[in-house]
C-alpha cells in the first residue's frame, strides 16, 4: 500500500530554499547565513523551526556552524565521497588499485584535454609551484605526492567544470595511497615529474591534443608503476 502524502514541515521548507539558492548560486560555499532570528523573521516562522532545519541542512553537510561565529555555507559533498570510495577500497573491491588506474585513465586525458582550452594564469601558476616543488623533493616522498596531487587538482580546476574537482577530491585519499605506493618502484617519482613537465608545457600552449596524449603516457607509467608495486 501507499502511504498519504503529507504536507511538507516548516523546516523542510526552509530546507527545500536555501537547497535551491545554493544549487543556483545565490548562496556560495562560505558564505554567512542569517543569525537564527533574522532567519525566522525573514521566513515568518518560528525559531524552532529555523533551528530544525539548520540541522537537516548540517546533516546533510551543506552547512557548518562555527561557535561564536555564525552559520556558513560548506561543500560536505567530497566528504561523503570521499568516504564512500574508501570503504569501496577497503571492503568491497578485490583488485582497488587496478580499479583506480583504470578510472584515471578513463577521466584525466579528458580533464587535461579540456584544461588546455580553459586554463588561466593563476592555475598555470599553481602547476608551475606544484612540479617546482617536485623537482626540489625526488628523495622525500610524502612532500612529492602532496605537489604531484596539487597538480592533479589545478588542472582539474582548469577545466572550469566546477564539478571535475569535486570528482577528484573525492578520490583524493586513496590517490595519496596509490601514489606512495608506486613511489616506491625505483625511479617511478623521476619518470611522474618527467610526464607532469610535458603535461604542463601542452597546457600552456593551449594544445588540448598534446595534452591529451601527455596524460595518456602518464597514466600508462602509473599503470606499470602500480602493477609493479603490488
Amino acid at each position: 500500500m501507499y502511504i498519504a502524502i503529507q504536507t511538507e514541515r516548516l523546516y523542510e521548507q526552509i530546507v527545500s530554499q536555501i537547497e535551491q539558492r545554493i544549487i543556483s548560486g545565490d548562496l556560495k560555499v562560505g558564505d554567512q547565513l542569517p543569525s537564527e532570528r533574522e532567519l525566522a523573521e525573514q521566513f515568518a516562522v518560528s525559531r524552532t523551526a529555523v533551528r530544525e532545519a539548520v540541522k537537516a541542512l548540517r546533516e546533510k553537510r551543506l552547512v557548518e556552524i562555527r561557535p561564536g561565529r555564525g552559520t556558513f555555507i560548506t561543500n560536505g559533498m567530497p566528504d561523503a565521497m570521499r568516504r564512500s570510495f574508501d570503504m569501496l577500497m577497503k571492503f568491497g573491491a578485490s583488485n582497488g588499485s587496478a580499479n583506480l588506474v583504470e578510472v584515471r585513465e578513463i577521466l584525466e586525458p579528458e580533464i587535461a584535454a579540456l584544461a588546455a582550452t580553459r586554463i588561466n594564469q593563476e592555475q598555470i601558476n599553481s602547476m608551475h609551484d606544484a612540479v617546482a616543488i617536485m623537482d626540489t623533493a625526488l628523495d622525500k616522498v610524502d612532500l612529492f605526492v602532496e605537489a604531484d596531487l596539487d597538480f592533479h587538482l589545478a588542472l582539474a580546476e582548469a577545466t572550469q567544470n566546477p564539478i571535475i574537482p569535486i570528482l577528484m577530491d573525492s578520490i583524493i585519499d586513496i590517490l595519496r595511497d596509490q601514489r606512495k605506493r608506486t613511489a616506491l618502484t625505483s625511479g617511478g617519482l623521476e619518470r611522474g615529474q618527467r610526464h607532469h613537465k610535458k603535461i604542463l608545457e601542452a597546457v600552456i600552449q593551449r594544445d588540448p591534443l598534446a595534452a591529451k596524449i601527455a596524460m595518456q603516457l602518464h597514466m600508462k607509467q602509473v599503470r606499470e608503476d602500480s602493477e609493479a608495486s603490488t
